[in-house]
């Protein structure tokens, strides 16, 4: 017999969100010395650490203003956000398995409002 797990909910959540959450639960985790980190864990605190650029708060401001645009929803707004990028090729990249493309004053659009937050 399978059992199977019903979705109750999905949320789209950016990396800088997530760095405080982590955080929280490192900190229990220092406090009880009977749960050590899981390596899955520690490895998901280390790169929220390393790549998590804004605040939470700039970072949900910059996803909804993302969202606004045509042509970027919800998915495609928290990739934008979590791997702020830098050029066209980088931008590109996330709309690469789409099935359209972005002129360059789209992407140009999109890469000024990235500037201003990063």
């Amino acid at each position: 017999m399978t059992i199977f797990k019903e979705k109750v909910d999905e949320e789209y959540i950016t990396i800088s969100e997530v760095k405080p959450l982590l955080g929280e639960v490192e900190a229990e985790r220092a406090v009880d010395e009977d749960r050590e980190l899981r390596y899955e864990l520690a490895r998901a605190i280390e790169h929220v650490n390393r790549y998590a650029v804004l605040d939470p708060e700039e970072a949900r401001e910059l996803v909804e203003k993302l969202i606004e645009l045509d042509k970027v929803n919800e998915k495609t707004a928290h990739k934008i956000v979590d791997t702020l990028p830098e050029d066209r090729t980088e931008l590109r990249s996330i709309y690469a398995k789409e099935r359209f493309a972005l002129d360059g004053e789209e992407l140009d659009e999109i890469l000024n409002l990235v500037a201003q937050y990063a």
